[in-house]
């Protein structure tokens, strides 16, 4: 090959790979500015969706916004809406009950010296500035129970309401709104008219009366000594009756005229007496007297006026009808205190008379006695299930779990048991007190009930009586084992030791019948309390665990022996039934065979006396089916009841009977 040919192909090939070089350049500039295309429109989408997004976002968050401004608008306007609530006054609490005290005290001052400034004038003119004090700090004190009042609460429904609007409408509308109305009249304004000696002006003050006798009302439910209380109540009225009779008995005897008979009050300037004109002996001898008229214990000059006459009678009748009233009432307050002790004193006096018919031993009667005096003297004479009949179950409950449910508690096999349970039984405690040397139990005895000590000490003895092996204190038990009749036990249910009173001991009883019955709604805690039960005796060896000796409970016996009297009953009732479908199908043949016969002309034989004892045998079968029915209608019953499926299909089998005899009935009557 010529060089030139050789040179020429090598430019050729030079060239082509530049152009082939140019080609890729191209082809990767075309592809970068591709890339770069795409990038910049990914990025352009990127950032379209992104500002897309971002406006979508914002939407949202000002529609949330705005939502929740709405929201809030609508709650600003419920709650202008909505009944203001504010501070009550519960008037069951201690709060109104010490502001009824506080309302008490000018009502009381008012009730007592707005009579007495009155009529005698010294005790007005001398401590006038006083009673302007007094007066105008008690008007204070009305207006301010008025305030109270518009802030005291008031059951609606079983609920308290607190609505302002409802509580100022519910004081402003009663009776007693217009009664404290009147009373804070000012009436003192007529001072300037008739002058300052006439302190009956303000007689409008006496109207609050209702709020002082509201105070002993709420008063005689708190306290302890209701009786006392009603008592000292009583007297006070009294008092204030003879007070006010007083105070008129020297107003009127100062319009008549001091001095101007024996009856009116003795004449003020007598020389011979000038005690008289004391304000002292003013106030005395007037109280002195209206207490002699109104007591009618004593006596008084006679009336010499006609005026005075009427007024010795309407004393007469203020003091017959009131204090008539009052000393009933001091006379039943007086019973109804001792009512307790005259029970009491009645109960141990047909015991004594019972023991002396009986010539029951002195030692004996001496420890009965002694038994009675320990239970009055300390406070032990009630019987708590009479005392809390009246309460509902609730506070009955509440009441029990404060007195007993720690004393329950310390028994082991109730430590574990659901509250229920617990509350159930702590309501069948039943408190027991025994003298000293009583036996509360004795070994061999079948155990009925478990024990509980409250307050006490008890001794575990031999069979001598004497020897102690421990002795039993406050907050010990004994017996739970014996009420659970738990199966295996060697001892069965009956004591295994003899516990006798040191002293006189108090005890709860918990039997065995109360325990059974709490234990039907609470079958889970009865398997746990007989597991419980079973642990124990078997740590202290007293359970056989072969099961040959376990003997059955009476309770299964007896269930047993009940199944198999009902299905005696329902083989007899299948028999019956049986019995009857015989009867009544041989009766039918019978008479298709007599029937037949007569068609066929044949003789007939004369079957009346037959027929008779059919019919007495019908009769007979109509009697058994009645009962049958009787009995079926029993089965049905108790099948209802067990849910027994065999005796499900027995009851329909009598239903069928039913249906029998009453087919058989029919065609006895054609």
């Amino acid at each position: 090959m010529r060089p030139s040919a050789r040179l020429s192909e090598d430019i050729t090939a030079v060239e082509m790979d530049r152009q082939s070089e140019d080609d890729m350049e191209e082809q990767e500039e075309k592809e970068k500015k591709e890339k770069e295309k795409e990038k910049k429109e990914k990025e352009e989408k990127e950032a379209k969706e992104k500002e897309e997004q971002e406006k979508k976002e914002k939407e949202e968050k000002e529609a949330k916004e705005k939502e929740e401004q709405e929201k809030k608008e609508k709650e600003k306007e419920k709650e202008k809406n909505k009944p203001k609530e504010l501070f009550v006054i519960n008037p069951a609490g201690a709060l109104y009950y010490n502001w009824l005290f506080i309302i008490t005290l000018p009502v009381m001052y008012n009730w007592t010296l707005i009579i007495a400034r009155a009529c005698f004038e010294e005790l007005q003119h001398n401590y006038f500035i006083y009673w302007v004090f007094l007066d105008y700090t008690s008007d204070l004190i009305y207006l301010a129970d008025m305030a109270f009042r518009t802030r005291t609460g008031y059951l609606e429904q079983g609920m308290m309401v607190k609505d302002e609007k409802l509580l100022k409408d519910n004081y402003v509308t009663s009776f007693q709104f217009r009664l404290d109305v009147v009373s804070m009249l000012p009436t003192d304004v007529l001072y300037l008219v008739f002058g300052l000696d006439y302190p009956e002006i303000r007689i409008n003050k006496l109207l609050r009366i209702g709020r002082m006798m509201e105070f002993f009302t709420k008063t005689e439910t708190k306290t302890n000594y209701p009786n006392l209380f009603r008592i000292g109540n009583l007297i006070m009225y009294i008092i204030i009756i003879i007070h006010w009779n007083a105070c008129l008995y020297f107003s009127f005897s100062k319009a008549i005229g001091f001095g101007a008979d024996d009856w009116v009050y003795p004449a003020l300037d007598d020389p011979e007496e000038p005690a008289f004109g004391l304000p002292m002996r003013k106030y005395a001898f007037s109280l002195y007297w209206s207490t002699l008229t109104l007591t009618t214990i004593g006596e008084t000059p006679p009336p010499a006026l006609d005026s005075e006459f009427f007024f010795h009678v309407a004393d007469f009748l203020v003091g017959v009808l009131i204090f008539a009233t009052i000393v009933g009432n001091i006379a039943t307050m007086i019973s109804n205190m001792n009512a307790a002790q005259a029970q009491f004193q009645s109960r141990i006096d047909n015991i004594k008379q019972y023991m002396q018919v009986r010539k029951v031993s002195k030692d004996l009667e001496d420890r009965v006695i002694k038994w009675f005096d320990y239970l009055w003297n300390n406070g032990k004479a009630q019987d708590e299930r009479e005392v809390l009949r009246y309460l509902p179950d609730k506070l009955k409950a509440e009441i029990a779990i404060q007195v007993h449910m720690d004393t329950l508690k310390k028994v082991r096999i109730f430590a574990d048991c659901e509250a229920g349970l617990l509350i159930e039984l702590v309501l069948k405690l039943r408190p027991q007190v025994f003298s000293p040397g009583d036996y509360i139990c004795k070994k061999g005895d079948i155990g009925r009930e478990m024990y509980i000590i409250k307050d006490g000490k008890l001794a575990v003895v031999a069979d001598d009586g004497v020897t102690q092996f421990v002795v039993l204190g406050s907050g010990s038990y004994f017996g739970e084992i014996s009420i659970l009749n738990i199966k295996g036990s060697k001892a069965g249910n009956r004591r295994t030791a003899n516990i006798r009173s040191i002293g006189y001991s108090d005890l709860f009883c918990l039997s065995k019948d109360d325990l059974m019955e709490s234990l039907t709604e609470y079958p889970d805690a009865k398997g746990m309390l007989e597991e419980k039960g079973r642990q124990i005796l078997l740590k202290d060896g007293l359970i056989d665990l072969d099961p040959a000796n376990i003997k059955p409970e009476t309770k299964e016996l007896e269930e047993k022996v009940n199944r198999l009297y009902s299905v005696m009953e329902l083989t007899q009732i299948k028999l019956k039934k049986v019995l009857i479908k015989h009867k009544s199908t041989t009766k039918a043949l019978k008479q298709q065979i007599r029937d037949l016969e007569i068609l066929s002309g044949e003789d007939v034989e004369d079957e009346e006396d037959s027929d008779q004892e059919e019919t007495k045998i019908e009769i007979v079968v109509g009697e058994e089916t009645k009962e049958e029915k009787e009995e079926v209608e029993e089965v049905k019953e108790g099948d209802e009841q067990d849910g027994d499926t065999k005796e499900d299909e027995e009851g329909k089998d009598g239903g069928e009977m039913k249906e029998d005899g009453k087919k058989d009935e029919d065609k006895d009557g054609q």
